[in-house]
């Protein structure tokens, strides 16, 4: 039998329209949006509703895109799981490991959702713009790369996302810096990132001292399946653990190849990447072109993943 893996992605890949078909057609997904959307009426001048399904000039905004996009991955998972279909272990990458821990059971989807929205604005708030860049590493490996930023001061590996791609993070003139170094070093390309601050670098260390405090408002909950934490890449049962790994998670590298590699070894043979596109699915190919990958993006997607992952159950 199948070993499933749920897995969530992270800031980037938001679309205006996300989940209105789920909104429309699955009662189970309107429900979460309604009470997330009541969750945050006082957080939020706009509701998450039409965050989500009309054009906007918020969505793309970190302190709203993270609200939404995961209140958006919990809707698809949500009415999947009503299909039948449930994971034996879930991972997100960076904003997506909220997703993935509240599908293992550690916090309700509306902690969830409420989390992020704090999360999105300490990180906008954390570095003033332009102070702060990112920048995807084309074409060298991570052991590559990391000899070059560890001799710059300022610049640090933010995601190991899968062979070939590397992003790094850090000060803007750091960063610049290094793009040069890696270009030297045989790097195919290095493209700027069009993110509102260095995420995922020691510049946040102050944003996830302040997500401890609100993550002390939130009630955890014993997990009912693990999930593959960014920090380390290795599965956490034990829910203890989970408050001290998001703080330190906004400050570190995201091991998101490791994480893939991890569960692959645990037996993993079938990943669903849940939530708009398909970026998740693209690394997966190039970290493991042997398992199985499926994408729930829109409504008619659910009953195709159903259908196949039962299919591969009767086999």
């Amino acid at each position: 039998m199948s070993k499933i893996a749920f897995i969530f992605p992270g800031q980037g890949a938001q679309k205006t329209g996300m989940g209105k078909d789920f909104y429309e057609q699955s009662q189970r997904a309107a429900e979460i949006y309604d009470a997330a959307s009541k969750r945050l009426k006082e957080e939020m001048e706009i509701d998450i509703r039409t965050l989500c399904f009309d054009e906007n000039d918020k969505l793309d905004q970190t302190a709203y895109t993270q609200a939404a996009l995961v209140t958006t991955c919990l809707a698809m998972a949500r009415t999947l799981e009503e299909k039948g279909v449930r994971a034996d272990v879930t991972a997100g990458l960076s904003l997506g490991e909220y997703c993935a821990i509240a599908v293992a059971g550690g916090m309700s989807d509306l902690d969830a959702v409420w989390a992020v929205r704090k999360r999105g604005v300490l990180m906008e708030e954390a570095v003033p713009t332009g102070v702060g860049a990112m920048a995807a590493v084309l074409g060298l490996s991570a052991e590559q790369i990391e000899k070059v930023t560890e001799e710059i001061r300022g610049v640090t590996v933010a995601n190991y996302n899968c062979p070939g791609q590397v992003v790094i993070t850090g000060e803007t003139d750091s960063v610049d810096v290094a793009k040069e170094k890696l270009l030297e070093c045989g790097a195919k390309r290095v493209l700027p990132l069009n993110v509102s601050g260095p995420f995922h670098s020691p510049m946040l260390k102050e944003a996830g001292e302040k997500l401890s405090e609100v993550l002390d408002q939130i009630h955890f909950h014993e997990l009912e399946l693990p999930y593959v934490t960014n920090v380390t890449a290795e599965p956490i049962t034990d829910i203890c653990k989970t408050k001290e790994l998001l703080k330190e998670q906004v400050a570190a590298s995201v091991r998101w190849q490791q994480s893939m590699e991890r569960m692959i070894e645990d037996g993993v043979d079938t990943f669903i990447e849940i939530g708009p596109g398909k970026t998740l699915a693209g690394f997966l190919k190039k970290i493991n072109r042997t398992v199985t990958v499926m994408n729930i993006s829109c409504i008619e997607d659910v009953d195709k993943v159903a259908s196949a992952v039962n299919l591969c159950g009767e086999l």
